[in-house]
């Protein structure tokens, strides 16, 4: 098979760009509303509530780290469309399914589906680094941030208006979406793993969280950034754990306002990635932009902790978007060391880091947050979760200070 011209490559980056967005429109759609679905279930307490979204992101999560990798393994030997398609239908299906949950136990089964289905973004990761020259990787992976963030504007505030009518009508609007993806999937999303480049055979030694980890632990040039990227989303986690009791709490927003407010953050985040990376990583290198944009998620964070009225909290959105130049300059540094064959099982193993990540994060969060508004704490302070992140990433920044680096030349792992 010949390699796609650019004119070919610039259309699939299109395709995986569309069904990124769409995948991110359909879960935006719940953000606003499953936290508050879950406290009318736990009774409208909020520390209870709290814990028990910390129980769904710890279960998430759990099963991601098992199924990350199994999906990168999948992609390296079968290819990425049939992956991504897979999860779009599993998506449509789940979503309708908790749309249809009554109580908290069905909800909770809902939410597994959900972990073993999302299976689009770790393998999107692998097809940009299948279509794109590594020198416009940081790039690439910035417009995929950017569909993220596009999808953040649309998602959460359409899920917000739909909330106003019924708690259940934006898992309605998530499963149109997402069974519209798997549609427009199979009809027009190209293959970008050529079969010759494919596994001959499903590696079960890497197809597993132990043995994913041991497959980074091949590449020493990657080890240290994949503590970054470990680290950059275990603060990032402090978002769907804790951010709308959070602003319930603090700020008496409802979820109108919430997904409002989350768009605005996508606003921000689309301007950064799409529109600013490619040109701080041709201005500064990938690793000067993922310092720069690990400074600005130290700052950001400070402000949302500290800020005692909504109007502050908003002040620190502008500072944070400039975070969003790290993960595209980090994978950007991580594909350029890993070679084509084994993208998908790399990028598997990265998400397998995200997701022990989301395994930690949501009982740290949910424990910090609840500790802090409750009696038992010394200091009252609900944006402490967000103290907690910014400390994160200041170990993060020493990594990145050590560790990312140019690479010198291409290593062929041990396996």
């Amino acid at each position: 098979m010949t390699e796609p011209h650019a004119g070919a490559r610039q259309a699939a980056l299109i395709f995986i760009f569309i069904t990124v967005l769409i995948d991110i429109l359909a879960f935006g759609l719940i953000i606003p509303v499953l936290p508050h679905l879950v406290k009318q279930f736990a009774g409208g307490d909020y520390a209870d509530a709290a814990h028990w979204i910390g129980w769904f992101g710890v279960l998430f999560s759990l099963i991601q780290f098992v199924t990350a990798p199994i999906q990168g393994a999948l992609s390296d030997r079968y290819g990425r469309r049939p992956v991504v398609l897979l999860s779009c239908l599993g998506l449509g299906i789940d979503f309708i399914f908790m749309a249809l949950a009554n109580s908290m136990p069905w909800l909770l089964v809902g939410r597994v589906i959900s972990a073993i289905f999302s299976a689009s973004f770790t393998t999107a990761n692998a097809y940009i680094a299948d279509i794109t020259a590594p020198e416009k990787r940081a790039q690439a992976f910035g417009m995929l941030g950017a569909a993220f963030g596009l999808g953040f504007i649309v998602g959460p505030m359409l899920g917000g208006w739909l909330s106003v009518i019924d708690l259940r009508f934006p898992f309605w609007g998530a499963a149109i979406l997402a069974l519209c993806n798997f549609i427009y999937g199979w009809f027009v999303l190209p293959e970008s793993h050529p079969r010759e480049h494919r596994t001959p055979t499903f590696d079960w030694r890497h197809a597993n969280p132990l043995g994913s980890l041991k497959l980074l632990r091949s590449y020493p040039q990657i080890w240290g950034l994949a503590a970054v990227v470990f680290l950059i989303n275990l603060a990032h986690f402090v978002y769907p754990n804790v951010f709308v009791l959070f602003a319930d709490y603090r700020y008496h927003w409802n979820p109108e306002t919430v997904g409002s407010v989350l768009a605005l953050v996508g606003v921000c985040g689309v301007i950064v990635q799409a529109g600013l990376v490619k040109h701080a990583v041709k201005a500064w290198g990938e690793r000067r932009t993922l310092l720069f944009g690990l400074s600005a998620g130290i700052v950001g964070f400070a402000i949302y902790g500290w800020a005692p009225t909504g109007m502050l909290f908003l002040v620190g959105i502008p500072i944070m978007a400039f975070w969003g130049f790290a993960m595209p300059a980090t994978q950007a540094l991580v594909t350029k060391q890993v070679d084509r064959t084994a993208q998908g099982r790399v990028q598997g193993a990265l998400s397998s880091l995200m997701s022990l990540a989301g395994i930690l994060a949501p009982q740290f969060y949910t424990g910090i947050f609840a500790w802090f508004i409750s009696t038992r704490g010394a200091l009252h302070q609900p944006g402490a979760p967000f103290w907690a992140a910014g400390l994160l990433l200041v170990v993060a920044l020493g990594m990145a200070w050590r560790f990312a680096r140019a690479p010198q030349a291409l290593p062929q792992p041990a396996v």
